[in-house]
């Protein structure tokens, strides 16, 4: 089972794209419900969370740039800093994959960096597409860029359900390749034998959109 309560790993997750405002504000509900860590949206929505939370001590995360971190630096570093003028505490930005595959390590590492001056960041590498190596390498760059965390993917991880073992394996990577950072893992985490799953192989966080499921599975436990 997990080190602490169930509830104060995840992040739940609501970054569907045709999301309406009275799905986000459930979401809202149900994290103050199960005081979840925080709240992970899209950016449209930072300020209709950050009201809603205020308060509550449950961080108002934003995904950056997804799936695959295509955007250029600008533009990145643009959203970010309204995401924060709007209220959110945390970034989930995409480390640029194109950029992983190509060996751009310098180019990876100015672009963070600067993303890491605005708010505490979780860099989403997408463990799932990469090599070993690169998931070693690109680690090691987001500690140097001065992010909080390290994390696996979005929901587009090319990793199924049933791959979880392979996401643990990466965890143990990116967990050798940045001491000292926080490991969130994301993608395809369903219930709470996937939450403990990947708390053993050394996640601080959980990225899910199942967050009420798990709590209600955890209750059994209780």
């Amino acid at each position: 089972m997990a080190k602490k309560s169930v509830n104060e790993y995840i992040d739940q997750t609501n970054i569907r794209k045709d999301a309406a405002r009275q799905d986000i504000l459930n979401t809202c509900q149900e994290a103050k419900k199960y005081k979840f860590r925080g709240v992970c949206i899209r950016p449209k929505w930072v300020k209709t969370v950050a009201g809603e939370l205020k308060r509550t001590g449950i961080k108002v995360v934003v995904l950056i740039d997804d799936p695959i971190g295509l955007s250029e630096h600008g533009e990145r570093v643009k959203i970010c800093k309204k995401a924060k003028a709007d209220g959110a505490n945390e970034l989930d930005a995409v480390a640029s994959l194109p950029d992983i595959k190509m060996e751009r390590w310098e180019k990876i590492e100015k672009d963070l960096k600067e993303i890491c001056k605005i708010l505490p960041v979780k860099v989403i590498i997408g463990s799932g597409y990469l090599t070993d190596e690169e998931i070693a390498m690109v680690s090691s760059i987001v500690k140097t860029a001065g992010a909080i965390c390290v994390k696996t993917a979005t929901d587009k991880d090319p990793l199924e359900n049933r791959e979880l073992k392979e996401k643990a394996r990466h965890l143990k990577i990116m967990r050798k390749n940045a001491p000292g950072l926080l490991i969130k893992a994301s993608g395809k985490i369903q219930s709470l034998k996937d939450l403990n799953q990947m708390v053993k192989a050394g996640a601080d966080i959980i990225g899910t959109s199942q967050g009420v499921k798990i709590m209600k599975q955890a209750k059994k436990y209780v």
